[in-house]
């Protein structure tokens, strides 16, 4: 009797002590989805201009040297400032499609998608915040950064889809331990395909290591380099996370030069035949201190902080009509952006929260080379890889402004990101343009002319 009358007692007792909070629903689904349409809109008019504009001049001319020597015919080893990858996948899209405009574009525009996606999954594992990942989905298609560079032969796209892939698979080896060891490599290759696309990459790809042994560093181990235990990943030890972080990514970089050793003739020899990687190297970073004449498009990273200096990576008339091609940011949400990475700081220092800190330590990180970086002359192009921490940092202040019941301004900004973004698509993407000075309906500002 007793026992009987205890039992359903200490059933509905259990039934009644508070749980742990349910886990947010994972979005995968709108990982691809958003993505899709990011690639269906970057698609209008991807073969417009049919001639090359911008930097395409340069980095086609690179590409189809190698797709000569990929097809046994030789080729000269041009553009040697940059490496070699994202040169490689453009002449990758020239073998499947051919020399024409969707040759020279499908790659980057693959890129893109796949930035978006990845970066979407990296703030997911990073915060589980759902509604953070849908908003930094919409914020990213609408930033116009990524939408104009997955539309045109340049080098960046590839940087970005690669840095977003290797944060998505350390964020996931974090949030996931039992997937470290598969995690972690996968990064380690991101970050050296990073690198092997442009070396702006440089400054992001050391902050994974340096997080790694900042972390186990902090967690007090007893034997710092060789134990398992404790975060960031347990059961990865802290040399196993040297090699990943830092042997694979040096190691992928070195093999996409490899075309490099064959490429040349005996009037122009290979660099790295004749010097080595070392000496190619030297050449490098000779050439990207090299001082060049002013530009009228030049910039300096106050510049890219506010918005206020774009680029015209085309204004000219083509195929029929007059088209132009700006490089500016969304101008509201680049603005937004940077009261919400005061904000991520703010909160996030208190709370631990990585992911905000995250966010600000990438855009700190990707733009802080530019303060000190020796290149001479900069533009605004170079501020595409701290526009996505800055967008990261304002889809987590909107999902804390929405939390907080301030949900329609969270809406109002989406909305108002779309909004413009769809006044400034024709000139994101090479439309029919009215006439000579179309220009002046989106040149708001004098540094946008």
């Amino acid at each position: 009797m007793h026992m009987a009358s205890v039992a359903p007692q200490t059933a509905q007792a259990r039934e009644n002590q508070p749980g742990p909070p349910p886990r947010p629903h994972d979005p995968w689904g709108w990982c691809i989805a958003i993505p899709a349409v990011f690639m269906a809109l970057a698609s209008i008019r991807l073969a417009i201009p049919s001639e090359p504009y911008f930097d395409e001049i340069h980095y086609l001319p690179a590409a189809r040297e190698l797709l000569s020597w990929w097809e046994g015919m030789g080729g000269e080893y041009i553009n040697r400032e940059h490496p070699l990858l994202g040169k490689e996948l453009i002449a990758l899209g020239m073998a499947i499609f051919g020399d024409n405009p969707l040759g020279w574009r499908i790659m980057p525009l693959l890129a893109g998608t796949l930035a978006v996606g990845a970066a979407m999954r990296a703030l997911w594992h990073a915060s589980l915040d759902r509604f953070a990942t849908l908003a930094f989905g919409v914020l990213l298609v609408t930033g116009f950064h990524l939408l104009i560079h997955a539309r045109i032969a340049m080098l960046d796209i590839f940087m970005v889809a690669f840095l977003a892939l290797a944060t998505w698979q350390f964020a996931a080896a974090i949030r996931q331990p039992e997937t470290g060891r598969r995690r972690l490599a996968l990064t380690g290759i991101a970050i050296g395909c990073a690198l092997a696309s442009k070396w702006n990459a440089v400054p992001l790809a050391m902050t994974f290591g340096l997080a790694f042994f900042a972390a186990r560093l902090a967690a007090g181990r007893r034997r710092l380099f060789n134990s398992r235990c404790g975060v960031p990943v347990p059961g990865i030890s802290l040399i196993e996370a040297f090699v990943w972080l830092g042997a694979v990514p040096l190691a992928v970089y070195a093999l996409t030069f490899v075309p490099g050793y064959t490429l040349g003739n005996a009037a122009a020899p290979s660099p790295l035949a004749e010097r080595g990687l070392i000496g190619l190297h030297q050449d490098m970073l000779s050439l990207q201190q090299q001082v060049i004449a002013a530009h009228n498009y030049q910039s300096t990273w106050d510049h890219w902080m506010l918005n206020t200096r774009g680029i015209w990576y085309l204004y000219e008339v083509e195929d029929g009509a007059q088209r132009g091609v700006m490089l500016i940011g969304n101008p509201l949400t680049m603005l937004l952006g940077l009261p919400a990475l005061g904000w991520c700081l703010w909160t996030g220092l208190p709370r631990g929260d990585w992911a905000k800190l995250g966010a600000v330590a990438g855009y700190g990180a990707s733009l802080g080379l530019w303060l000190i970086a020796p290149k001479p002359v900069q533009f605004y192009y170079h501020y595409v890889m701290p526009s996505v921490f800055l967008l990261a940092a304002l889809a987590m202040a909107l999902s804390d402004l929405r939390s907080s019941g301030r949900q329609w301004w969270a809406y109002g900004v989406l909305g108002g990101s779309v909004a413009i973004f769809a006044f400034f698509f024709p000139i994101l993407t090479a439309g029919a343009l009215d006439g000579p000075q179309s220009f002046a309906k989106w040149a708001w500002i004098a540094g946008w002319r």
